[in-house]
């Protein structure tokens, strides 16, 4: 229930970004107001038994290295309203043909060691990265400000190596099949063709994280992170009313300020009238990514990996060499749907007691699509873990699927089922959703924009709606 005449601020939208915007501007004393249109705050970070009873799945986000390494959720107290996060042996497993798997794990040494011929180039590229993490993030995961060339010898490496495409780092700097393919896999996360550039910006900062901070699993699922966070906004004294969705600005309650967690689709239907006919052209140019197909498993015993390290890991990336891998992810963007794609997949359950009845397990699972896909990938998912895990089909008790376009029915920043509010290539990494030097802002002095649609982008992290609140309140 609203319970005043007038706020401070209003936020639309109570995933992680507009959670923490409200934060934010809670923690000044101002008033805040989150509304959010589902019966159930999260967004991209909820949990639900989508396959049998007693079996939990996080319905999007499942792994989040950025959430532990964000500048902004280390400032927060979440320990304290039950954040526990759980570490698996191995951050990543990437499973080849003959029983052979490469892995990441928190320790570079033990990674190095993995990759054979390729454990001192691999050393050599990742070094100092980690010994400058704390720098890299600090630079990378927010817009382009000055703050970002505070120490530019420290991020240089990183920079210069995330401007490359994915391809044409792993040419020059690995000659074994699983260096090759454990980037492959990591690099894929941007959604990028791997011969694009800047596709290897993604691998950079997954495989800086894995050994800076591992790739951790929140106990009890995705939505313990934000049930923390909206425990603390009302500590904050702020509110959050669910079940409202907002259709035009002109309905809301008077605020000084209201921020969006939502992608420029959706912020010109409700506030069109607020905006310049410049900005609103800017923003219809802005460019939605591919989609996601996600699988769910219920399972009567854990999958049955033919590689051993692929049963002590966290994430295995599913989907055999780097080309194997190139060649899928390059099909979604000719609007094709590859035999063989590259799938991602989580095992919390190996870790997390919690997310199935004793001597049962979950699968997380997703593969990329064309932007707008209605089609079944499950069967196809299906066949690539199995080749890698022979027997796992009959351990299946239960499947539960979403195609792109049920994504973003679920979830309508999810365009598409672009889960990232937009694709993330060097043309539209920094300057999302449009070239400015404080790109949350909009012409509307009164209304910003704080969803992965602003830097630094997608992930569970809370940086677009830290940034957009600082914005925010420097207008107020």
């Amino acid at each position: 229930m609203i319970t005043k005449p007038s706020y401070d601020a209003l936020i639309i939208g109570s995933g992680p970004n507009g959670l923490a915007a409200a934060i934010t501007i809670a923690r000044t004393g101002r008033s805040v107001l989150v509304l959010e249109a589902k019966e159930q705050i999260g967004g991209g970070a909820r949990s639900a038994e989508l396959t049998l009873p007693g079996f939990t799945h996080d319905v999007c986000s499942a792994i989040h290295p950025m959430g532990l390494a964000s500048p902004f959720f280390r400032t927060l107290p979440l320990a304290r309203y039950g954040i526990e996060w759980i570490q698996p042996e191995f951050a990543l497993a990437h499973p080849l043909d003959h029983g052979q798997a490469a892995l990441v794990a928190r320790s570079l040494e033990v990674t190095a060691a993995s990759l054979g011929v390729d454990a001192v180039a691999y050393t050599k590229l990742m070094q100092p990265l980690l010994d400058n993490w704390e720098s890299i993030i600090n630079a990378f995961l927010g817009p382009l400000r000055p703050q970002t060339m505070l120490h530019p010898f420290k991020i240089a490496h990183f920079g210069l190596a995330a401007l490359r495409s994915a391809s044409g780092l792993v040419q020059t700097q690995f000659k074994g099949a699983a260096a090759r393919a454990i980037f492959a896999g990591m690099s894929g996360h941007s959604m990028l063709p791997l011969n694009t550039p800047s596709s290897a910006a993604a691998g950079m900062m997954l495989g800086l994280l894995a050994h800076a901070v591992g790739w951790p699993i929140p106990r009890g699922g995705s939505h313990k992170i934000v049930d923390a966070l909206a425990a603390y906004l009302r500590d904050l004294g702020g509110e959050i009313v669910t079940g409202v969705e907002v259709k035009s600005l002109d309905t809301l309650p008077p605020a000084r300020v209201i921020l969006c967690d939502i992608t420029p689709r959706q912020l010109l239907r409700i506030a069109g009238s607020r905006l310049s006919g410049l900005y609103k052209r800017q923003l219809e140019h802005y460019r939605y990514g591919p989609g996601i197909f996600k699988l769910d498993l219920a399972l009567d015993g854990p999958i049955p990996w033919s590689a051993d390290a692929c049963r002590r890991a966290g994430t295995v990336h599913v989907g055999g060499t780097f080309n194997e891998i190139a060649r899928s992810e390059r099909a979604i963007w000719r609007g094709e749907h590859p035999e063989r794609p590259f799938a991602l997949l989580a095992q919390q359950s190996l870790f997390d007691e919690t997310r199935a009845p004793q001597g049962k397990h979950t699968v997380w699972a997703y593969c990329h699509v064309p932007n707008g896909s209605d089609v079944d990938m499950g069967e196809r998912i299906e066949a690539q873990i199995e080749r890698f895990a022979p027997g796992f089909r009959d351990r299946i008790l239960a499947r539960h699927t979403t195609n792109a376009m049920e994504m973003e029915r679920y979830n309508a920043n999810y365009i598409g089922g672009d889960i990232n509010g937009g694709m993330q290539d060097l043309t539209q990494m920094f300057t999302r959703p449009t070239i400015s030097p404080t790109p949350y802002s909009t012409p509307d002095k009164s209304l910003y924009i704080c969803s992965s649609s602003t830097p630094p982008g997608g992930g569970v992290h809370g940086m677009c709606g830290y940034f957009a609140a600082q914005a925010a309140l420097r207008h107020l």
